[in-house]
This record gives C-alpha cells, sequence and structure tokens, in this order.
C-alpha cells in the first residue's frame, strides 16, 4: 500500500513541476511566470519529498525530508515575493492583457508615508 502512495504522490510532484517548468516558458510576463514558478513548483516539490518520507518513512531520509518540506515552503515564498517586489520597483512592466495593478495602490501609499517624515 505505501508503494501506491509512494507512486501517486510522487507523480503529482513531477506533474505539478512540470506545470510550473511550462508556466515559465508560456506566460507573459516575471509577475505571472514567478507565480507559477513559486505556487506550483513548491507544491510539486513537497509532494516529492513527502512521498520519499512515504517511502522511506521515518528514517535518516525521511527526517531529511520532513524538515526540508517547510524550510522549502518559507524560502520560496520570502524570495518569490522579494523578487516580485523588485521587479515591480526597477520598473518592469505588467503584462499586455494585465487587467488591474493593485500594488501601485499601495506602493504610492508607501512613497507618500515616507515622503512627509
Amino acid at each position: 500500500m505505501s508503494k501506491i502512495i509512494f507512486i501517486i504522490l510522487l507523480s503529482i510532484g513531477v506533474l505539478f513541476n512540470l506545470f510550473g517548468c511550462i508556466g515559465l516558458l508560456r506566460l507573459p510576463d516575471v509577475y505571472n511566470r514567478l507565480q507559477s514558478a513559486t505556487k506550483c513548483v513548491t507544491l510539486g516539490t513537497c509532494s516529492i519529498l513527502l512521498s520519499l518520507i512515504v517511502y522511506y518513512g521515518f528514517n535518516e531520509i525521511g527526517v531529511k525530508a520532513l524538515i526540508a518540506i517547510p524550510l522549502l515552503f518559507f524560502a520560496a515564498t520570502v524570495a518569490a515575493h522579494a523578487l516580485i517586489r523588485g521587479s515591480y520597483f526597477f520598473g518592469i512592466k505588467l503584462g499586455e492583457k494585465s487587467i488591474k495593478d493593485d500594488y501601485k495602490e499601495v506602493a504610492g501609499a508607501a512613497e507618500n508615508k515616507e515622503s512627509k517624515k
């Protein structure tokens, strides 16, 4: 039974990583690409690590995979946020089909607050 769960989790992880890579190639701008990479690849890699825990149990490999899951989750989230924020402040434009720039209002309010100091 554990081998079936291992194969299912491993397949899900590989598919999510594949979808994340396709998103990196197909999406129009850096913001959408980073969202694809962060969400799909993080979920895919965490699923692969979870499959290792199911397959090997809680020995040396399983414990390392268990430690890597939250580290990967938080590191990828923070790194993507930093990259997107840096891209926005360096003036990289949104894609042509983007409808709304939610961050523009937040960044404008932050600039006004800084200029008042």
